[in-house]
């Protein structure tokens, strides 16, 4: 048994992939066991994968049709063998002691999940470097380094959410045969897993040290893609599912179900495309209307303003989207034009600055001086 499994899902990524792998294979701890599954790649892929498992043995490859994450991931998570569990997004990559020290902190602590701080990072195209942004699990800094049980502290749900920037215990996750939901083509389906990690898990721990690097320049992430627009619907009706199997969880949780679900609905308004953004609003009407009426929604659990919006958002659906969201878009469109016509000022005051240095503009303001004088002269005499 190898102290961590590692999931490598990987879906075209030639561009970042070496980085990724680099950063998994060389790791300070060695007895791991890293499975990638080339979930159809059309591109290198899956030739960059063979090429790193005929130098290490530790590298299982499955190669399969393409048939979406929750699908590859599950087939990683039956073949996993490790007393724990990681999952490296095949964009990111992670600090070479991120493994060693997560395992050694869970063995200590005999956890059911730890879990870490990260940074989202941007490349520079031209230059190769980085801005990073410093994501902290929770705000509070007491629930950092303590542990605590998910599954009796609803309000962790509260967290970031994200399965990558920790390790969970395999033996847990059978227990409870912890998965993905394998909706073909979909997106957002860690968001099942990680309500089920928390719903289960009776020990677990978050450290307050970044370790997990996330990438945000990656144009084929499904956090941008405009198409997938009801995906994060479809997962959080799996996630209802779940959690209504059990009365006394649902009863629980319900509460930061319908939060998590109405923060994530207003960030899919702001991904997806305009085009898409009124029927969207008025299927989230529709939602929470519903859940209103059924009593599944704890006003206690919302800010002021979130109560606000979210009775603005049943009432009229379509005011909303006129008076939010369209007068919101016409907005930022004007200040990117805006922006971009300041750009192009500036950009030919800094050309114009260029070219009266050079010695052609010098030697013809020169020439031009008595001509110009001459005729100044006689504009004033007339």
């Amino acid at each position: 048994m190898a102290k961590v499994s590692i999931i490598i899902p990987t879906y075209n990524v030639e561009m970042y992939l070496v980085e990724c792998m680099d950063s998994v294979v060389n790791q300070t701890l060695k007895d791991m066991e890293i499975i990638c599954i080339n979930d159809g790649s059309t591109d290198s892929s899956l030739e960059i994968l063979k090429g790193y498992a005929e130098k290490d043995d530790r590298i299982i490859i499955v190669d399969k049709e393409n048939g979406g994450y929750g699908i590859g991931m599950n087939i990683g998570l039956d073949k996993a063998t490790g007393e724990y569990i990681g999952i490296v997004e095949p964009d990111d990559f992670v600090p070479l002691n991120m493994y060693e020290e997560l395992y050694n902190k869970a063995v200590e602590n005999d956890l059911d999940l730890v879990k870490a701080d990260f940074y989202r990072f941007k490349r520079n195209d031209d230059n190769g470097n980085m801005t990073l942004v410093y994501n902290h699990l929770s705000p509070n800094a007491e629930d950092y380094n303590v542990v605590f049980n998910p599954s009796e502290t609803p309000s962790a749900i509260r967290f970031i959410m994200n399965t990558w920037s920790g390790i969970y215990k395999r033996s847990f996750i059978e227990e409870y045969h912890i998965r993905h939901n394998e909706t073909p083509g979909a997106s957002f389906q860690d968001n099942g897993f990680w309500f089920q990690t928390f719903i289960y898990a009776k020990r677990a721990m978050i450290v307050n040290k970044p370790y997990y690097m996330n990438r945000r320049d990656n144009p084929n992430s499904s956090v941008h893609s405009r198409e997938k627009v009801y995906c994060v619907n479809v997962e959080y009706d799996h996630i209802r599912d779940i959690l209504v199997k059990d009365p006394e969880i649902w009863e629980r949780f319900r509460g930061v179900y319908w939060l998590k679900k109405y923060h994530n609905y207003n960030e899919t308004i702001r991904r997806i495309g305009p085009e898409f953004k009124k029927d969207y609003i008025r299927r989230y009407s529709s939602e929470f209307k519903r859940a209103m009426e059924m009593q599944e929604i704890d006003q206690t659990i919302f800010t002021k303003l979130e109560w606000a919006n979210i009775q603005f958002i049943i009432k009229s659906p379509d005011d909303y989207y006129y008076t939010r969201i369209a007068c919101t878009d016409r907005e930022r469109k004007l200040e990117r034009e805006v922006k971009r016509l300041r750009g192009l000022v500036h950009q030919t005051r800094a050309d114009l600055d260029r070219v009266k240095k050079t010695p052609t503009f010098r030697i013809g303001a020169v020439i031009m001086f008595i001509p110009r004088k001459i005729k100044s002269l006689f504009s004033r005499n007339k």
